[in-house]
């Protein structure tokens, strides 16, 4: 996900997004640590992606005050 496309939705779409990708980080770890992961680096791109998302989010609400 890149940044350009985060800075285009709204804030109740990248709240959705965030949802999404937190249960994803969340079974992600959950199949780590059961050695059933098989593409490691998924995890990495999704806790990145969700920084991307919440760092976004602070800048739009900053925006609005």
């Amino acid at each position: 996900m890149k940044v350009e496309d985060v800075r285009q939705k709204t804030p109740d779409q990248l709240k959705a997004s965030l949802a999404d990708l937190r249960k994803e980080a969340f079974n992600l770890r959950f199949r780590r640590a059961s050695g059933q992961l098989e593409n490691t680096a998924r995890v990495r791109e999704v806790r990145r992606d969700i920084a991307r998302i919440q760092t976004v989010l602070n800048e739009k609400t900053r925006e609005r005050a």
